[in-house]
């Protein structure tokens, strides 16, 4: 391996070098982040760089409740022939199959990149995206591994997509985009605005499960220009139409509860990066939990008299799902007393 180059890059030509060979198969799966900080003594950011560098390349894909593993050549690409061609290079192999995969590389590299840029749609890039971003992250999104899974040049995605902004911002409404809004009631009552608020709030949080790095894209100070997004604070507003609030009230109640469930669904990406980095779900996580630590760190009845009663009682459900459920339903209590306030 060449010695030349940062910690991440050396890692990254290794474990590329490793895939060329043959010594990794299609299939297997490469060291997580956490074995990188351990066999190589680097810090976890680094760690990160270096499976990020190989999606990026096309030459690993992650795969939920698995982990990063080797894509095959078909399902590589000519992009990821190319990409591991330049990591033979970068690794300095001079071994007969590396001289082999050189010289057969760019004409596979042309005729695959020819078919792919004629059939090329803005319409196939953001496809793409999504694709990329939920089964490996937002961090693995990039022009470059996009055009990569695509089989085409990265310069022609440009053709099509400005650049990484409006690639996010087009995936942003494409995901809000598939799961459209209930029709409304024809007509609604006074007392159907919290059925109304509950139903948007409930398939925002739907469509950001389905899609766990829509959330860590969304401002709520710098939104985006995304029409099936708007759509949601839109239909909100005209759910409180008419309650006797304010112009403000009634967008500050719509646009509250849509920032609740995003924050709360951030974790949706973290929990999934987690999973993929350890192989371990987060129940698995918790019960590989060290029981001295535990009772050491959170047992103490005078540091911590609220958690030592709790963790002498039954078990309480703080997950996400229940969580949810109690905030949402906090919120619309809130905006209910509002609403009374207007009528008294």
């Amino acid at each position: 391996m060449a010695e030349s180059g940062t910690p991440s890059e050396r890692i990254a030509a290794e474990l590329r070098r490793r895939i060329v060979a043959g010594e990794l198969a299609p299939g297997a799966r490469v060291p997580s982040t956490r074995r990188i900080t351990r066999e190589w003594g680097v810090a976890m950011a680094t760690a990160t760089k270096v499976l990020s560098r190989l999606r990026e390349e096309g030459l690993v894909r992650a795969v939920p409740g698995v982990g990063t593993v080797v894509v095959g050549t078909k399902a590589s690409g000519a992009a990821a022939v190319e990409a591991a061609v330049a990591g033979v290079k970068v690794a300095g192999a001079k071994g007969a199959g590396a001289e082999a995969a050189a010289a057969l590389a760019p004409a596979a590299v042309r005729r695959a990149r020819a078919g792919g840029e004629r059939d090329l749609t803005r319409e196939r890039i953001v496809a793409t995206a999504v694709r990329v971003a939920d089964v490996e992250g937002l961090a693995a999104l990039s022009m470059r591994r996009v055009a990569t899974d695509l089989g085409v040049a990265t310069m022609s995605l440009y053709r099509h997509v400005p650049g990484k902004d409006e690639l996010l911002r087009l995936m942003l409404d494409v995901a809000f985009g598939e799961q459209p809004l209930p029709e409304p009631p024809a007509s609604m009552s006074a007392s159907d605005w919290r059925e109304g608020l509950e139903s948007v709030a409930r398939l925002q949080w739907r469509i950001y499960r389905r899609h766990p790095w829509l959330a860590s894209t969304m401002s709520f100070t710098r939104p985006v220009l995304a029409p099936d997004a708007a759509l949601h604070t839109e239909r909100s507003m005209a759910v409180l139409a008419g309650l006797g609030l304010s112009r403000d009230e009634m967008a500050q109640a719509s646009v509250a509860l849509a920032a609740f469930v995003c924050g709360l669904a951030v974790h949706f990406e973290r929990e999934a990066q987690a999973e993929q980095d350890s192989g371990l779900s987060a129940d698995e996580w918790m019960d590989r939990l060290d029981d001295e630590d535990h009772d050491r760190l959170m047992s103490d009845p005078d540091r911590f008299p609220m958690f030592d009663a709790m963790n002498r009682g039954p078990e309480i459900d703080l997950s996400l799902e229940a969580l949810f459920e109690f905030g949402m339903a906090r919120m619309l209590d809130g905006i209910a007393a509002v609403i009374e306030r207007r009528r008294a």
